[in-house]
């Protein structure tokens, strides 16, 4: 999993520094898309396998999430992070993890219960 996470970060922190050099060229509701579209989907690629990683590993994840949430409202290192994330609608990565297998659960549950019917 220490691979999965390293390069899943890596590739988030490079598409992170692309956007940071279009984000004046670009509307701020357009942006905040962009780095949705680019850095959620990378973040949320295999929630199954994340769920039983070690907290330390799951801290590396957050990072490329604070990280986004900064480059957004262009906050500094050393600003606070939880009022931007809020703002953003964001979960942390923990609970994005459980609330995504709680919803491919439930998914999975309700179309075994209309299959029967």
């Amino acid at each position: 999993m220490r691979t999965h996470v390293q390069r899943t970060v890596s590739r988030c922190f490079a598409a992170l520094c692309q956007l940071h050099q279009i984000h004046h060229s670009v509307p701020a509701a357009t942006f905040q898309t962009l780095v949705v579209a680019l850095i959620h989907s990378r973040l949320d690629y295999g929630n199954r396998v994340l769920v039983v990683i070690p907290p330390y590993l799951i801290q590396k994840l957050q990072s490329v999430l604070n990280a986004a949430a900064r480059l957004i409202f262009r906050l500094r290192c050393s600003d606070h992070i939880s009022d931007a994330l809020v703002c953003l609608h964001w979960l942390r990565v923990p609970e994005r993890v459980e609330y995504k297998i709680a919803v491919l659960t439930y998914k999975s549950k309700y179309a075994v219960l209309s299959y029967d019917n």
